[in-house]
């Protein structure tokens, strides 16, 4: 399931937040390979958290990788459970000393922002495929939003093309990722 997880992971990268410009940056990360991803097999939210934080690691040691992308291809298919473990991956992220270096990002296939009604497509935004911590140098970020033209537009953007292109569209494209030949 590692490499189908991956193999999907990357079809939706490159699919929508690529294609759509979800992320303005994501694209410059995806040509130059600078983007690592994991599977990690966790279902408890210990053993989650302890990979997070083994990539936070493995990012101090390679700097020539730019951003991780941990899926959890076996664990916290319920978003509420999902959310409790990015609530505590992010404490823990501070504990160890790795706030102001790295940041997260949160992906989950049912993703509903908290205002936000489950059918509004402005919550495809979020969506993955699986479950998925998005590990970010935080240095690289700020380099790259004050390089960008009002970086706070961006969210808004995201929003009103999902919305214009409709639920059916999102679910349509996430499901193409999921797909054998993705």
């Amino acid at each position: 399931m590692t490499n189908i997880a991956i193999s999907q992971t990357r079809e939706w990268v490159s699919s929508v937040i690529v294609k759509y410009n979800f992320c303005p940056f994501a694209r410059k990360e995806v040509e130059n390979n600078c983007i690592h991803y994991i599977v990690s097999p966790a279902t408890s939210m210990d053993d989650a958290v302890m990979d997070m934080l083994e990539q936070c690691v493995e990012l101090d040691r390679e700097p020539e990788r730019e951003t991780t992308l941990i899926m959890f291809d076996n664990g916290f298919s319920d978003f509420e459970d999902y959310l409790d473990l990015v609530d505590l991956a992010n404490a823990l992220l501070v504990a160890q000393g790795f706030e102001g270096k790295y940041q997260i990002a949160n992906f989950h296939p049912n993703y509903v922002f908290a205002d936000s009604d489950e059918t509004d497509a402005a919550n495809y935004t979020n969506r993955a495929p699986f479950p998925t911590l998005h590990l970010i140098r935080e240095a690289s970020m700020s380099e790259a939003l004050d390089s960008y033209n009002e970086p706070e537009s961006i969210p808004e953007h995201n929003i009103n093309l999902a919305r214009r292109k409709g639920i059916d569209f999102w679910q349509q494209l996430l499901e193409g990722c999921k797909k054998p030949s993705a």
